[in-house]
């Protein structure tokens, strides 16, 4: 039996907005904003994530046309690194993989850009994002404080050429046949 895809993941588009800002809005730990996001840049997604080169905006839409799941990709130049930001999936559509497919989506554009490396951050409280973060290797860096809440900091190596094994590891390509 073959198993149905009940959305698409597509490029951001204006008429998106209101639900990329429900998305953030439903997705900030206990309702309020983090010391460290205002939030501001979902304000202007052309502008902070469309028109620069090497960033970009994708959203996860359902069968209705509804917006279930958005994430964000920002270029870091001096360090030859992409940062995902804003990932986040409607709570009735979590576990059916749409925030797979977005991290994915995110990789593939990091990986077409020829970044060295994919960096991202995220509370300890969202569990799911982080058993995401975990299946796509993402390895953890370091951890701080931010008020009372423990925010951690990932990294995921995109390094072009074949990479060599340690004594030990095994060499295995990730999702969609990336290496890292």
């Amino acid at each position: 039996m073959e198993k149905t895809t009940e959305w698409k993941v597509r490029s951001f588009r204006p008429e998106d907005l209101p639900a990329c800002r429900r998305l953030y809005h439903e997705g900030l730990l206990g309702g309020e904003l983090a010391a460290n996001d205002t939030g501001l840049d979902l304000d202007d997604i052309p502008s902070n994530y469309l028109n620069k080169p090497g960033n970009h905006f994708w959203v996860a839409e359902n069968e209705a046309g509804e917006v279930v799941g958005m994430v964000g990709v920002q270029h870091w130049e001096e360090e030859s690194a992409g940062q995902v930001r804003r990932l986040r999936v409607a709570r009735d559509h979590r576990r059916r993989g749409v925030g797979s497919a977005l991290v994915e989506t995110a990789l593939q554009f990091c990986n077409e850009n020829q970044y060295l490396k994919i960096t991202l951050e995220s509370y300890m409280d969202r569990e799911p994002a982080l058993k995401i973060f975990d299946k796509f290797r993402f390895r953890h860096e370091r951890s701080r404080m931010v008020g009372t809440k423990e925010l951690l900091y990932f990294y995921r190596d995109l390094y072009v050429g074949s990479p060599r094994a340690l004594k030990g590891d095994e060499l295995h390509s990730g999702p969609g046949g990336m290496g890292g």
